[in-house]
């Protein structure tokens, strides 16, 4: 039987470097974000899928389906965005967008495919944020959707490991990609000062060169040194 895994995100960034990784790691990827094609990513095992994560009705309608294949043993929650202001400044719209990309989107993409997680004894991965773990200012809505997002992780591990379903936490720093592009600071020149998208594919693929019986549950990369650029 082949091995299929579920990329959010898969257009850029942190999802698209796990999603080539896994690519050379033998797995047939679905791709999942609002505009993917299949030129996002040249390979053969690779399928794109179009979907608004923002909207509930479209992941239901367009995602049910994919429950059907059988060989899926591993979902990546990958996709996600942030906005950076004082609460009051944030419209309406950005905080419903927010929550339901952030943390309702890999929400109901567990509940959708895990059954068949559990019939494979497959794998989930939450990609979370260091502000999960801190108090920052003007991050008060990115922070308890990536909080959010990390406590719904461990529960569903504590619910979920006796199927042999393990649920992995990533919390990563700041990351050279194009999430910064539209806000007002960056990361650091300094490479010692940033991570790479790289580096969480890295990650993915020790997680799942575990030996079997053996769960990590929650990982954090930092890079060595602290610093970010102002814009």
């Amino acid at each position: 039987m082949g091995k299929t895994a579920i990329v959010t995100g898969a257009s850029s960034g942190i999802g698209k470097a796990i999603a080539q990784r896994l690519l050379h790691l033998g797995y047939h990827v679905i791709g999942i974000s609002r505009s993917i094609t299949d030129r996002h990513i040249d390979h053969a095992s690779f399928t794109s899928l179009q979907c608004d994560l923002s909207s509930a009705n479209e992941i239901i309608s367009k995602c049910q389906g994919m429950n059907k294949e059988s060989d899926i043993v591993l979902l990546i929650n990958a996709a996600g965005f942030g906005q950076f202001e004082p609460h009051e400044e944030l419209r309406p719209s950005t905080i419903e967008q927010m929550v339901n990309v952030n943390l309702t989107a890999p929400m109901l993409l567990s509940n959708l495919l895990l059954r068949t997680l559990k019939a494979n004894q497959g794998t989930i991965i939450n990609i979370t944020s260091i502000e999960a773990l801190r108090s920052s200012r003007f991050s008060a809505l990115y922070s308890a959707t990536k909080s959010g997002l990390r406590a719904f992780g461990q529960s569903l591990f504590e619910e979920v490991r006796k199927s042999g379903v393990n649920v992995v936490t990533i919390n990563p720093d700041m990351t050279d990609t194009a999430f910064f592009d539209d806000l007002r600071f960056g990361v650091h020149a300094n490479k010692d000062a940033k991570l790479l998208a790289e580096d969480m594919a890295d990650a993915v693929a020790q997680i799942l060169n575990m030996r079997s019986g053996v769960a990590v549950t929650e990982i954090t990369i930092r890079p060595q040194r602290f610093g970010l650029s102002k814009k």
